[in-house]
């Protein structure tokens, strides 16, 4: 059992302390860790869940509504539902998408179409969601983005080209949002998560290995995927707080050293 599942019982003060989350995608990988790192840091949260229910360490410990991230009208009643049971909204950190493989010459229009709405459009909706409730006293967005939108994927190019739209759409809205007081951060995170499994199990036992060797090679640090709670959890506590109150439109690399986005 991860650390996530195990412990999440809401803190008491903390640097999130008053602070109203909703997290998408929160009942695995990333957006579990990212309920079980708020509660920690004392905030009250609201989990977003579609097909995956809440795991039994999270079920209990905040509210969750369902909620489809790809239909827009699913996504103003699960924030109006949230945000009633929040008594209104202070961060949203969209961590729903989903990692696929493909390849570019054979990509079909079933297979874009649904990398794109999961990852792309879902973030475009969520964000104008919480903008709704946070443009007249402020707010922290915090987009899931990728490497992969950086350097590209051959294995997964619709993957990259979702993610390379997500960090457009987070420069420019933080750009047109940051008068209302509203920031808007995304992260590339490379921690293990349910995509990482798919990845492993698309390559295959042996291109699987060849490819944990080069990370044990190529990054500086660890030379393995992160844990979502330890590694990354920190981080998205970070930006969901004070400290984090005068930055907006970044890409923050959270991979131990992978892709050195300021370089």
């Amino acid at each position: 059992m991860s650390s996530t599942t195990s412990s999440a019982a809401a803190t008491v003060g903390g640097p999130l302390a008053g602070r109203r989350a909703v997290v998408s995608g929160a009942a695995s990988g990333i957006g579990a860790a990212a309920v079980a790192s708020f509660l920690a840091a004392g905030a009250e949260v609201v989990g977003l869940f579609h097909t995956t229910p809440p795991p039994d360490g999270l079920k209990e410990a905040c509210d969750w509504v369902s909620c489809d991230v790809r239909v827009r009208g699913s996504v103003d009643t699960a924030f109006e539902q949230a945000t009633s049971i929040l008594g209104g909204l202070d961060v949203l950190l969209h961590a729903a998408g989903s990692w696929r493989p493909g390849t570019p010459e054979s990509l079909s229009d079933d297979e874009l179409d649904l990398v794109l709405d999961t990852n792309l459009r879902s973030t475009v909706l969520t964000n104008q969601a919480a903008f709704a409730r946070m443009r007249h006293s402020g707010g922290q967005i915090i987009n899931l983005g990728s490497a992969e939108g950086v350097r590209g994927n051959p294995l997964a190019p619709h993957y990259a080209v979702a993610k390379a739209g997500v960090h457009a759409w987070t420069r420019s809205v933080a750009a047109a949002w940051g008068r209302h007081g509203v920031t808007v951060n995304a992260l590339a995170p490379a921690v293990s998560t349910p995509g990482a499994e798919r990845l492993w199990e698309h390559l295959g036992p042996e291109r699987a290995a060849a490819f944990q060797e080069r990370l044990r090679t190529t990054m500086p640090l660890r030379g393995e995927l992160g844990d979502p709670d330890t590694d990354l959890g920190p981080v998205m506590v970070f930006l969901a707080g004070t400290g984090a109150q005068f930055m907006t439109g970044q890409l923050i690399a959270v991979d131990g050293g992978l892709q050195m986005l300021g370089a």
